[in-house]
């Protein structure tokens, strides 16, 4: 397959005409200007209101998008800017690290959501263990839903702050359980069915549940997969379990006995003439519990607010992403990944939301792509990595589909490369947006993104999402245009955690984010902002090649390797930075039965040297079977790093949190061996 040859920085998408498709974010622009009596003729003068008047901002997207609450008034003066002196503050606070959203104010994320969803919305949950395979909810029915399981909830004992753990895959009943639970003040915490026993235990067993919602087993592509001894031994490890609920999804497995708990069935589960009240809560109390990548020790536990989420996903999803009403939203997302959250988040935009619960590549890299053609998807998201497996495979979506409703490709997870642009913009209909974005399970949203004010630059972000003060930091902690530095925020964001749970002096959240610099958010990637306010991430500063002083972020090491069309997957680890006798060490992953040789490594060797730097050569390539990932698809660069450089495997990773745990003892042993 041929793909185009993009420049970094080459436009290949730019905004249309106002008069041919009128955007939200224009009207959103248009009634701010006109309210504050400004002048705003670009998305670059919007992002600066956004960020330097961030009080009268936020203020404005709570009032525009009508988000339902109890809210002090407040007192605006005459010239439109919000008297600090009144009680009702939009934001208490003086630095990023001790800011707080509308102190004042009480809010249900479940409220919001449900009062927002409505007319001809509806959630598609495609599945390949259910029958049928595809359930539709109206919004009608999903608040009957709701109603019935918080009501079973409620009856169980459940009330405000207890939390409501779930080990279920992407489908309608996680979906239901979410706003079940938020809608009472319970906080919800949901693991992938992906997940092992330790993973969920080392998860679950922080938080302290009264409820687990589960399934027995599930089907993955051509495979059946009984958890029913998994649920049990969750079951067996979490003392402060009161019930189960047992979600019947692949017939033909029975739940084993569980013992100690109540045992309840999903179907009758709660009064199904029940009716549905939300609980209002502080703007700040948690809704749901998210977790880090857990590589060394105990994943994080990331407490998220109902109103930082509430105000921060409308916000997105309708302005960035321009979703709304007659709109249908896809991400491919397990529950293990905060993009299911971010997916969730559509509720409050009213679009139709698509929910898939199966293979990616089964039985061919295809299957999502037809999703997307099959049920007219406008909003189509998916991960750098698996454009990369569409690239490898041969896939062409384009003579297999039409796509006649796609408006925007969404890409996260990892930066987007510049083939990866290329294949996008060859593969998809003309004029389809391709969105790479990022931001993280931290804040639970993409801060950077694009917009339908924004061209698409290959290669780059086209943005910073509007309310996100992000920038480059130099490590005295100057802002930096056109150089690589430590990307922060400067100001707050509403859905910056609220919290970690199990950390009651905040030592832990201070120490993940605020060590660095006193009262700025660093959040651990190296980042390059251009004048035009594009930017490139180029991987995690704390695993940042560093030679002779040169350094280069790990994206760019994969994006020349990967680019090799016998190369499936990589990983690049140096030791010089922590130790001056160290190597600078690749990894590669190879298509089919292809066999590292001394070509190949010849090829590679160039390929780096020509397009990165001569300094920046490894000192030898290993070949492995699989590249050591987290449960949510990131490759264990630090890590690696750490075990390279003589610690012990138990410190350096949770094999708990590995998707692929053999891969690591086969990366480091081979790492012992004599290489190229």
């Amino acid at each position: 397959m041929v793909i185009l040859t993009l420049k970094e920085g080459e436009i290949i998408w730019a905004p249309v005409e106002r008069s041919e498709r009128e955007a939200e974010i224009h009207r959103f622009s248009d009634q701010l200007a006109l309210e504050k009596g400004l002048v705003i003729s670009d998305y670059d003068e919007l992002w600066r209101f956004s960020v330097e008047r961030r009080e009268e901002f936020w203020d404005y997207v709570w009032r525009y998008f009508s988000i339902v609450g109890d809210r002090p008034e407040l007192l605006v003066k005459a010239n439109g800017k919000i008297d600090g002196s009144n009680s009702a503050l939009v934001i208490e606070g003086t630095n990023v690290e001790d800011a707080r959203f509308f102190p004042d104010s009480l809010i249900n994320f479940a409220e919001n959501a449900l009062d927002k969803f409505s007319g001809d919305a509806k959630i598609i949950s495609i599945s390949e263990s259910t029958e049928p395979g595809v359930r539709v909810l109206n919004p009608q029915e999903l608040r009957i839903q709701v109603a019935r399981v918080a009501d079973g909830l409620k009856s169980l004992g459940v009330t405000r702050g207890d939390r409501v753990a779930a080990y279920l895959p992407n489908s309608q009943e996680a979906l239901v359980g979410l706003l079940a639970s938020a809608s009472i003040g319970a906080i919800w915490s949901c693991c992938s069915v992906d997940f092992g026993v330790t993973a969920v235990v080392d998860r679950f067993s922080q938080i302290e549940p009264k409820v687990l919602i589960a399934i027995s087993a599930y089907r993955y592509g051509d495979k059946d997969i009984d958890r029913s001894q998994a649920v049990a031994d969750i079951v067996a490890s979490l003392p402060t379990l009161q019930a189960v609920v047992k979600v019947d999804y692949l017939s033909g497995f029975e739940s084993v006995s569980l013992d100690g708990v109540g045992n309840y069935a999903w179907d009758s589960f709660g009064d199904p003439d029940a009716l549905l009240s939300f609980t209002r809560v502080e703007f700040s109390s948690p809704l749901w519990i998210l977790y880090s990548s857990g590589t060394t020790g105990l994943p994080k536990a990331i407490v998220h607010s109902h109103g930082g989420i509430t105000l921060e996903l409308v916000k997105n999803l309708a302005i960035q992403h321009d979703l709304g009403p007659g709109k249908r939203f896809f991400w491919y997302a397990t529950t293990g990944w905060m993009m299911w959250n971010y997916l969730i988040g559509g509720l409050l935009v009213s679009c139709d939301i698509v929910l898939y619960d199966g293979n990616p590549s089964f039985p061919d890299m295809g299957v999502l792509w037809e999703l997307a053609d099959k049920y007219g998807i406008t909003t189509f998201g998916i991960s750098a990595p698996f454009v990369s497996g569409c690239i490898k495979s041969g896939l062409d979506v384009s003579s297999r589909f039409e796509l006649s409703k796609l408006e925007a490709v969404g890409s996260t997870g990892a930066p987007l490369s510049l083939d990866g642009f290329a294949w996008l913009v060859d593969q998809l209909p003309a004029g389809t947006q391709i969105v790479s974005a990022s931001g993280g399970t931290d804040v639970c949203t993409a801060f950077l993104a694009s917009s339908p004010m924004t061209p698409t630059y290959a290669g780059k972000l086209s943005a910073r999402t509007l309310g996100s003060d992000i920038r480059a930091y130099s490590s005295d902690g100057l802002p930096l245009i056109g150089e690589v530095g430590e990307l922060v925020l400067a100001s707050p964001l509403p859905s910056m955690p609220k919290m970690f749970w199990a950390d009651p002096t905040g030592s832990k959240l201070h120490a993940a984010y605020f060590d660095t610099y006193p009262g700025v958010w660093r959040h651990g990637d190296w980042i390059r902002f251009d004048q035009d306010g594009s930017s490139v991430i180029f991987g995690r500063s704390d695993s940042t090649l560093n030679r002779d002083g040169v350094r280069m972020g790990t994206s760019e090491f994969y994006r020349v390797l990967e680019a090799n069309p016998a190369v499936l997957d990589s990983l690049v680890i140096d030791t010089s930075s922590l130790d001056s006798a160290g190597e600078l060490v690749g990894f590669v992953v190879l298509v089919g039965n292809k066999v590292l040789d001394d070509e190949l490594v010849g090829e590679l060797k160039s390929s780096i040297r020509r397009e990165l730097s001569p300094r920046h050569v490894p000192n030898r390539f290993i070949q492995v079977k699989e590249i050591p990932r987290t449960l949510n698809g990131k490759k264990l660069e630090v890590p690696i790093r750490r075990l390279l450089l003589g610690e012990e495997l138990s410190k350096v990773a949770s094999m708990g949190s590995l998707a692929n745990p053999d891969s690591l003892m086969e990366v480091y042993q081979a790492a012992q061996r004599k290489g190229s």
